[in-house]
């Protein structure tokens, strides 16, 4: 068939986003190639004869020019479409080009053909209805003669065989050709499949590519074909590597392959692959399945005991079948649209279930009800409980009921600062962008970013510790006789409640009560004995002060679970639940916030077990901590009640100790598993000290201890434990004005 072509046809249009991500007109080149027989105006010489090009390109110019798309598949769709009924075309190619689409891309478009026969098909499902359709499943798109191009992507890796090459990152230059079948609702209901979207199969193959040290393009190539198969789900591709570099006079040298499912044997319908969490955790075993689905829901309480509610409602939901796989951090947030009234609790959970939306909406809705929420209420009012599905899976759906995504994700930080916690690099359906890109954007937005939104974490009575607002104290009380500093001062129940109270004056947030030394070389005593030392104290305080946090210093279960009974609100393990086994079911059970601190050996052994790898303590503590923390969460501990501990003087060198007070922040930085974690640090009068000072009395090394409380807090330390506690409250104090992103004053008179 012979050919009439019009190249490089230039329009503007407001077509889904530019690189920068707005929403603005820009720039399109177009292709059309109308499929003629031109031979009658070859013989005769007259233009009536055939299709004018001058007509095809003023007509898909005017349309271009005049219609606004999301997508550009449905732009090239409707192109096509006018060039046949208006030009009088019996078959038309269409490529569309978006120079502008993306930074490091020369463009990314799509390229169509249809034929007359294509168009009235794509009419008929119009007037069919089908095309109402309001839920999509891109699981199985098809390889096709229809294509999505991003071309010239330009990388930096490491990529060759000689030394040179292994030594410096060079310049790559992938195109990527998605072979697809597009399907009539995706082209009349304009939108983007997941599968179609450029951006974030750019994304995805960028950040791949750049973390690469292949030695040949023929790998890299490959590599990429997989993982745009098995990650982007794509049924077809071509990926072409050059190298501008790898031969002096040559422009480039490199390869181009054609890969498709079954070449990496995967099905036509394959198994999405299993996501991994922040900690490292796998959390696709379920998905093995079809029918269990992952679905993150929003939890917001401002009514009573807003954390207890909370907690009720993720019960309730395990009670009903709905498996709680992970949670984020709690906040405390401002409200929203309706502001006079309190300030909520927020969190977001990561469950699996086998419900289908509408049933779990129901179960959402009920669980609501049930707990005391007015469903003909103020809308955006005063609530114990709000349950929201934010998203389900990969569906995009809207009905009367309900919408999925939730339609207010992107404009709500309350939100989208919790979803950051456990899932930032979820691409939200329908939107194209990350959790934590859509968080970046609403920051830079002055008319909602919320500054008044702070991670806390319950203390009690829907008490919460703001983490952001300053350090706090923990004021020891070693109710022993032999503690490394203290022991015997406080040994009777009188004595020991006396310190209690007094702490509380100097300017301690909580007091944590221990029964049994953890001092280097000493020995474990009866369970019997610790709880006789411990409980009634706890109970004492309890009944002398009501509002005290109490925190029970211990790694017997049995030892904390009796501490919660009696009145303590906080576990203090020293052992991060790895004494005893059952520890960790005690803290998930009593919903209880806990300290999780790293250690070698017991108290005994301890001081013989400081030889870390490379001698890099914080990569250690880092990489057991976050197991550590990873199991809890496992095993049902929330997010939110979790603090660490990297446990200076247990099985650490001074020198080791001082390299955890400098590298602090970055132990629960972005580098490390841990990030985002509260920390607790405890230098108080401890043996390390001596080597700086020369001082061998403990309680003598108030000062040196106030040196490393100080230094903690420089490196984001939450909470301080401490025996000194008026004179670390006062260091605090100044030290917050100094490090702390906010101005606060000292709360000692």
């Amino acid at each position: 068939m012979d050919q009439i072509t019009v190249r490089k046809l230039n329009v503007r249009n407001i077509i889904g986003v530019d690189a920068w991500e707005r929403s603005k007109r820009q720039p399109l080149n177009i292709d059309l190639t109308v499929y003629e027989d031109v031979h009658a105006s070859g013989a005769t010489d007259l233009l009536s004869e055939s299709i004018s090009y001058g007509t095809v390109a003023k007509v898909a110019q005017e349309f271009s020019e005049k219609t606004s798309y999301r997508s550009v598949e449905a732009l090239a769709s409707g192109i096509a479409r006018v060039v046949v009924e208006d030009c009088g075309a019996k078959k038309v190619t269409v490529r569309v080009e978006k120079p502008r689409a993306l930074l490091h891309a020369a463009c990314a478009g799509v390229e169509i053909t249809r034929s007359k026969e294509d168009i009235q098909a794509l009419h008929a499902v119009i007037s069919s209805g089908d095309d109402k359709a309001v839920q999509y499943d891109d699981s199985r798109d098809e390889a096709g003669e229809d294509q999505i191009f991003i071309n010239d992507l330009t990388l930096n890796t490491i990529i060759g065989v000689n030394p040179w090459e292994r030594e410096e990152k060079q310049r790559v230059v992938i195109t990527m050709i998605i072979h697809l079948k597009f399907k009539p609702h995706t082209l009349i209901g304009d939108r983007v499949p997941k599968v179609h979207n450029y951006r974030t199969i750019t994304r995805t193959v960028s950040q791949y590519v750049e973390s690469t040290n292949y030695k040949t393009v023929e790998a890299l190539a490959t590599s990429v074909a997989k993982l745009m198969i098995e990650q982007c789900h794509v049924p077809k591709v071509t990926v072409r590597v050059e190298k501008p570099s790898a031969i002096v006079f040559a422009a480039a040298a490199g390869v181009e392959i054609c890969r498709d499912r079954s070449f990496f044997g995967l099905s036509d319908d394959p198994q999405k692959p299993q996501r991994t969490g922040t900690l490292g955790v796998t959390k696709g075993a379920a998905a093995e399945e079809e029918s269990v689905h992952t679905v993150y829901i929003a939890l917001g309480s401002n009514i009573g005991d807003r954390a207890a509610n909370i907690e009720l409602a993720l019960r309730s939901l395990t009670r009903k079948g709905i498996d709680v796989v992970d949670t984020s951090f709690l906040y405390e947030t401002s409200p929203m649209y309706v502001t006079d009234q309190p300030k909520f609790l927020n969190a977001v959970c990561e469950v699996r279930t086998q419900l289908a939306p509408e049933s779990l909406l129901d179960i959402l809705k009920e669980l609501e009800v049930g707990m005391g929420r007015d469903m003909h209420g103020q809308r955006f009012g005063p609530r114990p409980i709000d349950l929201d599905i934010l998203c389900y899976g990969s569906l995009e759906m809207h009905n009367e009921r309900v919408t999925i995504p939730h339609p207010r994700i992107k404009e709500r930080e309350f939100v989208l600062r919790p979803f950051c916690d456990i899932a930032p690099d979820l691409e939200i359906p329908g939107l194209f962008r990350t959790t934590a890109q859509l968080l970046a954007l609403l920051k830079h937005s002055t008319d909602t970013a919320d500054s008044t939104i702070n991670k806390v974490l319950p203390i009690g009575a829907d008490t919460v510790w703001n983490w952001g607002e300053r350090t706090f104290v923990m004021g020891i009380l070693n109710v022993t006789p032999d503690s490394f500093s203290d022991g015997g001062d406080f040994f009777s129940t009188e004595s020991a409640v006396q310190r209690a109270l007094a702490m509380m004056e100097e300017g301690a947030d909580i007091i944590d009560v221990g029964g049994m030394t953890t001092k280097p070389h000493s020995k474990e005593i009866p369970e019997q004995e610790e709880l006789s030392r411990v409980i009634p104290v706890i109970e004492a305080i309890r009944q002398a002060r009501p509002d005290i946090p109490i925190s029970i210093d211990t790694y017997r279960a049995s030892v904390a679970r009796a501490a919660i009974k009696a009145g303590a609100n906080l576990i203090n393990d020293v052992t991060g639940g790895a004494h005893d086994p059952d520890m960790i079911q005690v803290i998930a059970e009593s919903a209880a916030p806990a300290c999780l601190m790293h250690m070698r050996g017991t108290p005994k052994t301890m001081s013989s077990l400081t030889n870390y790898e490379n001698d890099d303590v914080i990569t250690e503590i880092c990489k057991v901590l976050g197991a550590t923390v990873s199991k809890a969460i496992h095993h049902g501990i929330r997010r939110w009640n979790v603090i660490v501990d990297p446990g200076i003087g247990f099985a650490k060198t001074a020198d080791q100790n001082f390299d955890i007070l400098r590298g602090l922040k970055n132990m629960v930085g972005p580098k490390y598993q841990l990030q985002g974690f509260p920390t607790l640090v405890g230098p108080s009068r401890k043996g390390f000290l001596r080597t700086a000072l020369k001082q061998d009395t403990p309680k003598n090394r108030i000062w040196a201890t106030a040196a490393a409380c100080s230094a903690a807090v420089a490196e984001g330390a939450n909470v301080v434990r401490v025996h000194d506690v008026r004179e670390m409250a006062d260091v605090l104090a100044v030290a917050d004005r100094c490090f702390k992103k906010k101005t606060f004053c000292s709360q000692v008179v």
